[in-house]
């Protein structure tokens, strides 16, 4: 068995999802991988990884309307408020989400529904850079 790993950086300018999906078959493909399993790991607290339609934008846009809707900026109660407004809502929303997926490898590609894409789901308003952890192992 083989393991293969490698960190990502990607830039999110703003709150909101990016597609990831085609950088980690990038990477499956540079790993040789034909058959396994691919971890993919955020390394922050005010950002996540989410499995969701790749088709259809608006089932994103109202993935973020609920969470505005319910995981308010600036709420008063908050304590945890040291960079800004957007903080402790960017927390709570990565405790709701995901910070890391398993995706099987079939024929050297992630083995994603039709439907599938994996984004990284930026929770703060600001510009971030933002580390993702690949971990491969298979055949």
């Amino acid at each position: 068995m083989k393991t293969y790993q490698t960190t990502l950086t990607f830039n999110s300018p703003n709150r909101g999802t990016f597609n990831i999906t085609p950088d980690i078959n990038q990477v499956v493909e540079k790993s040789g991988l034909n058959v396994g399993l691919c971890h993919v790991f955020c390394q922050h607290t005010s950002a996540s990884l989410i499995i969701t339609e790749n088709a259809d934008p608006t089932v994103r846009e109202d993935i973020e309307y609920w969470m505005q809707k319910h995981i308010v900026d600036g709420d008063a109660n908050y304590r945890h408020n040291y960079e800004g407004d957007d903080d402790m809502s960017g927390h709570i929303r990565t405790l709701l989400t995901e910070t890391s997926h398993t995706i099987p490898i079939t024929n050297g590609r992630l083995n994603m529904g039709t439907w599938q894409g994996l984004f990284l789901y930026e929770h703060r308003t600001g510009r971030f850079n933002r580390q993702v952890v690949v971990t491969l192992q298979g055949d």
